[in-house]
């Protein structure tokens, strides 16, 4: 079973969550509550893991179900990004990629993708075109066909233009592949550089920064996922960092799997265009969304092959080894600096940058 909010499933719980939400910020539903940080996990647990949470729940970005000797992943997701057309891409794509990409976390080959519209009326039917060609060209790089969906129009002011709801299964080629199964040892890969998708979006929607080339980095990661699992390594967590950024995803993580984890920010990837942005805007560009890069947790004796078979790829080009995994203190994400200290990386908390994703 999963529920998500934002791209990012749910971590263990953690009980400082229950005080930090008390009182009337837990009474209406905030921007913050899907950021992907704090407030998005307190929504989570109190509302619907408390009414429908399944036996065996692991908050894994896909469920695993077993029909006899097949097991398959099944995850959904939605998505309401403001602009619908930013650099590098536009909500189909990213639809598509998004709902791919949570798939190849569980160790699955992506099979076949639901698609559901809703759509305010008096939206162009040239642009839904286009995004509907988009979201094809997507999925064929995916390696996944889009085979049902559904189409709902609403009043002109009832929604903001467009939102698709995508839903997605995928046949598992590596089991235990979860965020609960890092362990002590593991050597953590980032696929490239970081923060990439959330500054696109957010820089296109206030029309600041033009002269920056600033480009999404959505994109379907399924060649190069496949091409790890299918050469054996040894891979035991995967993590698309999306909304609440490598924050989020390494803190989820290490909670999930009761572990410590060591970061060097001296090896995380990030471009110039996207440093200058965060540092004018005040953002920790750890906690921005991406939507084309992977955390790959990987048993340290196939560490080594599996970065070169990341950096084969076209889209791990940029990819680094960034970090280890350490036994404790358990759930604490630690990075050592540029500058030979320490600090912790907190699980992100208020609204981040909302309509991202």
């Amino acid at each position: 079973m999963i529920f998500e909010g934002g791209g990012q499933g749910p971590m263990a719980p953690d009980p400082s969550l229950n005080n930090h939400h008390k009182g009337d910020h837990m009474e209406r539903v905030l921007l913050s509550h899907g950021a992907g940080g704090r407030e998005m996990v307190a929504l989570i647990e109190r509302v619907f893991l408390a009414k429908y949470r399944a036996p065996g729940f692991t908050g894994d970005d896909s469920a695993i179900l077993n029909f006899g000797s097949q097991a398959l992943a099944f995850t959904t997701d939605s998505f309401v990004v403001d602009p619908i057309f930013f650099p590098g891409g536009d909500i189909g794509r990213l639809a598509v990629a998004g709902t791919v990409n949570d798939l190849l976390t569980a160790g699955a080959r992506p099979l076949a993708l639901s698609a559901s519209f809703i759509i305010e009326e008096g939206f162009k039917i040239a642009t839904l075109t286009a995004i509907a060609a988009s979201m094809r060209q997507a999925a064929d790089e995916g390696r996944v066909a889009i085979v049902t969906g559904d189409t709902k129009v609403v009043p002109k002011g009832a929604a903001d233009k467009l939102f698709i709801t995508t839903a997605g299964l995928g046949a598992i080629l590596k089991p235990g592949v979860s965020g609960a199964a890092a362990v002590a040892g593991d050597k953590i890969i980032l696929t490239g550089s970081v923060g990439d998708h959330g500054t696109a979006v957010m820089l296109a929607r206030e029309n600041l920064l033009q002269g920056e080339a600033i480009i999404s980095d959505v994109a379907p990661l399924t060649e190069l996922v496949l091409a790890l699992l299918e050469a054996g390594c040894e891979i035991h967590a995967m993590r698309d960092p999306t909304r609440g950024g490598i924050a989020a995803a390494l803190n989820e993580i290490a909670r999930q799997s009761q572990v410590s984890l060591e970061i060097d920010e001296a090896r995380i990837p990030v471009k110039p265009g996207v440093t200058a942005a965060c540092e004018a805007l005040g953002l920790e560009v750890f906690q921005v969304a991406n939507e084309g890069k992977m955390l790959i947790f990987v048993a340290p004796e196939d560490a080594a092959r599996a970065l070169d078979l990341v950096k084969a790829n076209p889209y791990g080009r940029e990819a680094r080894l960034i970090g280890e995994v350490k036994a404790s203190p358990p759930g604490r994400v630690q990075v050592r600096t540029t500058i030979g200290t320490a600090r912790i990386l907190d699980m992100p908390s208020g609204e981040l940058l909302p309509r991202i994703c």
